[in-house]
């Protein structure tokens, strides 16, 4: 049904809007106007992105301006860009626009609570975008639709279009640029969904500190005496699966804030991974796939329009987007206490970090800033040990404000609503990738387990000599000896060395923040002298 929906003050004259629209009229628009687009075996829509089937992180910007410059961490990730190129590239997305017969328009919110929430608006070319928003912000009821008024932001998506190059500061045909003073989003050359959701990712991430909120890269998880779980953790560590507990209620996968209240998450939806997708291994994402759920560019069965989910020929980051209630054990609405226990999940493939271990708020905050992960040697020549890989707080390319800021308020929530930080390794023991084994995923979940049952509480803890973290010498359901690394290593020398290595590499990431964190956060990283320290 098309609506007739005014977007003149916005300088677009296209009078074919389609706002909030069911899904079965997203369906028809995308399958009959959109290349690409076809209906899975299982009703879900499957959609095409075009050449960038990623998001372009060096091509995102943000305009300097007076007003918000002095709290921008600037530098590789938060790039800057003047007032003058950025209302250049506004100016080309509203001539796309007004050339499209037909507009997409998106009035929702970001944030379950309703203090803290943002309202947006999306106005796009492409059904395919307009359901996958539908599905990852909060829609609002028909009354509130009717009471929405003004929205605090606006994402003006012509990704269909490219920059333009000779564009002074362009880098690509693709730009993503954000004005915090003209409350805008730009999009140009890029028709990649995530896109959109990580921009209002990043518009949170640069307003909840400004109200002594901490916005979360993380999944967060509530058991039945309300205690809520926060686990955050870089690709490959677990943290859909380990997030996913049939004894506990999702709150959200990927995006959180930690208020003076409580935990809420900012999405309406979940945007989950793809690649060797199965019912055995996910099966909460799995059945969450069918009818209103968006499938980002998949590789299918011509005839059956079966999913082969482990072609990766298209892209490996294939994506499925679907609304949260689409989870069986969810929590709705999406809000809940405060965390009782911090988890910070890591793939260390070097096989030294211990497979749990307690922190203090400083050791919390350190980690927090490392974002600590290890990938295995990749399939490039010459590469035969594995890869450390650091993003601060989980999630550095959403991050506006320099990491401490972050780190603080985090250590400031932790110690104040008194939880408890974790640092769980799913990655390898009994040595490195190659050597060892990567750690049983039901062995992690007993630890887990554990730590809600507060199996720990009453057990005995050593304390890791460089690291300076604690580690429990007994939990249920798991052999002791794999609690300790160096117990699973045949060659003890072996792993002094790599244990040294990875210090070193630890301490070598956080020389640049440094200068900026405060003393007793970067007295709580790894040294080789620890253990005289404490």
């Amino acid at each position: 049904m098309k609506t007739s929906f005014n977007l003149q003050k916005y300088g677009i004259e296209t009078e074919q809007v389609y706002r909030n629209s069911s899904v079965p009229v997203l369906y028809e628009l995308g399958l009959r106007l959109e290349k690409g687009t076809a209906i899975s075996s299982v009703g879900a829509l499957m959609t095409y992105s075009g050449e960038k089937t990623g998001r372009s992180p060096k091509d995102k910007r943000i305009v300097r301006h007076p007003d918000s410059e002095n709290n921008i961490d600037w530098g590789p990730i938060n790039i800057g860009l003047d007032e003058h190129t950025f209302m250049v590239n506004h100016e080309r997305a509203l001539d796309f626009l007004n050339i499209c017969d037909h507009l997409f328009v998106v009035d929702a919110y970001a944030g379950w609570d309703p203090k803290y929430r943002i309202k947006v608006r999306i106005i796009c070319t492409r059904a395919y975008h307009a359901l996958f928003m539908q599905n990852m912000l909060i829609m609002p009821t028909a009354e509130e639709l009717e009471n929405f008024g003004e929205p605090d932001y606006v994402v003006l998506n012509a990704g269909g279009f490219p920059a333009n190059r000779y564009t002074s500061e362009m880098t690509s045909k693709t730009s993503v640029d954000l004005n915090l003073e003209r409350k805008e989003i730009v999009i140009l050359g890029t028709q990649y969904a995530g896109e959109m959701k990580k921009g209002i990712f990043s518009v949170m991430n640069y307003l909840m500190p400004l109200e002594n909120v901490l916005p979360m890269h993380c999944s967060a998880n509530v058991g039945e005496k309300d205690d809520v779980t926060i686990l955050f953790g870089l690709s490959g560590t677990g943290k859909t699966t380990l997030s996913a507990d049939p004894k506990r209620k999702l709150i959200g996968d990927d995006e959180h804030c930690w208020t003076d209240q409580g935990t809420f998450n900012i999405e309406g939806g979940c945007y989950a991974k793809a690649i060797n997708l199965s019912a055995e291994k996910e099966p909460d994402i799995y059945n969450a796939i069918k009818f209103g759920t968006v499938l980002e560019n998949v590789v299918y069965d011509k005839f059956s329009r079966e999913v082969d989910y482990a072609d990766t020929t298209i892209t490996q980051n294939t994506r499925a987007s679907y609304p949260i209630h689409y989870i069986d054990n969810v929590q709705i609405p999406c809000v809940a206490g405060h965390p009782e226990n911090i988890i910070f999940l890591t793939c260390d493939a070097f096989g030294v970090l211990p497979p749990v271990s307690k922190l203090t708020p400083e050791q919390a905050s350190y980690h927090f800033i490392s974002g600590y992960t290890a990938k295995v040697a990749g399939t490039e020549m010459g590469v035969t040990e594995p890869q450390a890989t650091f993003s601060a707080c989980f999630g550095a390319a959403f991050m506006m404000w320099h990491p401490n800021k972050y780190a603080e308020l985090l250590a400031e929530k932790i110690k104040e609503h008194k939880a408890t930080a974790w640092l769980v390794n799913t990655g390898w023991t009994g040595g490195a990738h190659g050597v060892g084994s990567r750690m049983s995923l039901k062995y992690t979940r007993a630890m887990i387990d554990a730590i809600h049952h507060h199996d720990f509480d009453n057990v005995e803890f050593t304390t890791d000599e460089e690291f300076g973290f604690q580690i429990p010498l007994s939990c249920p359901n798991v052999p002791s000896e794999i609690l300790i690394p160096k117990n699973t290593w045949e060659d003890k020398g072996q792993y002094q060395e790599v244990k040294k290595k990875l210090v070193g590499l630890f301490n070598e990431n956080f020389k640049k923040f440094a200068a900026n964190v405060n003393a007793k956060i970067v007295e709580a990283g790894p040294s080789a002298d620890h253990a005289l320290q404490s």
